[in-house]
């Protein structure tokens, strides 16, 4: 298959089988809008400032390090915004490195996505879902584990099911699921601030930053990094929404300032629900036997310390529900990179099939299932989130670095958005990225090296089916 074949592939626009796997562009801008903010809000501003508070022992660095995190991703989405209008087709990153750096390198951040970009976001959405809505119960050990994890396995299965029976009830169940949770959040903002003003010592705190806190705010915000991803998820489904070059760079950007306002928001309720030493006595109780993740249900520690037992029950529940969102959202979009690795035969051509009548990509689905419970009952909530991370910095590194190499070696490509600060705004979110890398793998270099690992696993995986694709077409 020539290069030019294979871009028509991606875009469904090429005769025969390709142009019949094509998925209809049915969703319009709002869709894009909530898409980007379900993929941004979840589990990770509501579990894990927790961990942020902790570590750097402040809520004002806290507070700040979530705005660097606002800078990063502001920085990320307006590169995104030119590479998404100029190229907008189904299947987000992989398209944009394809179109840069050839095959190999498409592959691999499809490879990433499967594994990390999707599968690692919907395990622990599930699970945070779980841990707030089981909240109440006050299970422990063995108990709570089973519990939460059996729960979150329903509900990835559910949702699975939903966006594989078709777009208009995806879109129903994705507008009223990220409605309820921006509510929520302005429920818990407004309540928060208006209870919790009296506590503002909390967040005079600043202390003086030493080598050793240096690098515990730099590996702090490897977590608040995972926060912000999301802001491409559009641009996942960029084949399939009407005029997608218009479309594309305003619901990035949009969606990234709301979700960028309300997270710096959310977490002022935090620092002033919670001191540090609060925190600090949560982690090291010695009764505590969750480590670290003692302090993962944030928001429900928070609204309990603001409200009382009475009111943080039932809305723990409903933050639970709230984070079905971004499930919703994850096991969407990871279906549709695997649709685009099988349409160019670098994943099992079985995965390009559409279920007749909804053309939904149903047996991607599957696949995104599968690895998603695996992931979902092999790894700790902590360990989960570094996982991820390391392979969404990595790839995320590349596909950004993508907008200098189209800028050459693709200057006839029409670019309806471009970039403002070009190219200051591209390497300022490269820059700090690679930092963020750099440190988890110094901080937590165990789970950053399985990351890695997983990675450079898909290297053979990609030799091994160009080798099978080569050989059926030689046949």
């Amino acid at each position: 298959m020539s290069a030019t074949d294979e871009r028509a592939a991606m875009d469904g626009s090429s005769d025969g089988g390709a142009a019949a796997s094509a998925m209809p562009a049915e969703f319009g801008v709002w869709m894009a809008v909530f898409v980007v903010v379900a993929s941004m809000v979840g589990t990770g501003v509501l579990t894990t400032s927790g961990y942020t508070m902790y570590l750097v022992g402040s809520n004002s660095w806290m507070l700040a390090l979530w705005a660097v995190g606002a800078l990063i991703a502001i920085c990320g989405a307006l590169t995104l915004a030119e590479l998404s209008a100029a190229l907008p087709r189904t299947g987000g990153d992989y398209v944009y490195l394809y179109e840069a750096y050839g095959p190999l390198a498409a592959f691999m951040s499809g490879w990433v996505s499967f594994l990390m970009g999707f599968s690692g976001p919907s395990a622990t959405a599930a699970y945070g879902a779980a841990k707030y809505v089981l909240a109440p119960m006050r299970l422990s050990g063995d108990a709570a584990m089973y519990a939460e994890r059996g729960l979150a396995t329903v509900a990835i299965l559910i949702f699975a099911a939903i966006h594989v029976s078709g777009r208009r009830r995806t879109s129903l169940v994705q507008g009223w699921t990220t409605g309820l949770k921006v509510a929520l959040l302005l429920v818990l903002i407004v309540a928060g601030l208006s209870v919790g003003w009296r506590n503002t010592e909390n967040l005079d705190d600043f202390g003086p930053v030493d080598m050793g806190l240096a690098k515990t705010m730099l590996f702090s915000l490897v977590f608040i990094y995972y926060a912000y991803t999301g802001w491409n998820g559009a641009s996942y489904l960029a084949g399939e929404i009407r005029e997608p070059q218009k479309v594309l760079p305003k619901a990035i950007l949009c969606g990234t300032a709301i979700v960028a306002l309300l997270y710096l928001a959310v977490n002022l309720v935090y620092g002033l629900a919670l001191s540090a030493a609060d925190v600090k006595a949560i982690v090291d109780d010695p009764a505590n036997t969750k480590g670290l993740d003692a302090v993962a249900p944030i928001a429900e520690i928070a609204t309990r310390r603001l409200f009382g037992s009475s009111w943080s029950d039932p809305l723990s529940v409903a933050i639970g529900l709230m984070m079905l969102s971004s499930l919703s959202v994850y096991l969407l979009l990871g279906p549709r990179v695997i649709f685009a690795m099988a349409k160019e035969g670098q994943f099992p051509a079985v995965a390009a099939r559409l279920r007749p009548g909804t053309e939904t990509p149903a047996v991607a689905t599957v696949f995104q299932v599968v690895a998603t419970l695996a992931l979902l009952w092999s790894g700790s909530f902590e360990n989960l989130f570094v996982y991820a991370s390391v392979g969404l910095s990595l790839f995320s590194l590349m596909s950004m670095s993508a907008i200098f190499v189209l800028r050459v070696k693709r200057p006839d490509l029409p670019r309806p958005f471009r970039t403002p600060g070009y190219p200051v705004t591209p390497a300022i979110y490269l820059l700090l990225t690679g930092v963020l890398l750099v440190a988890a793998f110094i901080n937590s270099w165990k789970v950053s090296t399985v990351s890695l690992a997983s990675m450079l696993l898909g290297i053979p995986i990609y030799y091994l089916t160009a080798g099978a694709r080569a050989r059926r077409q030689a046949a």
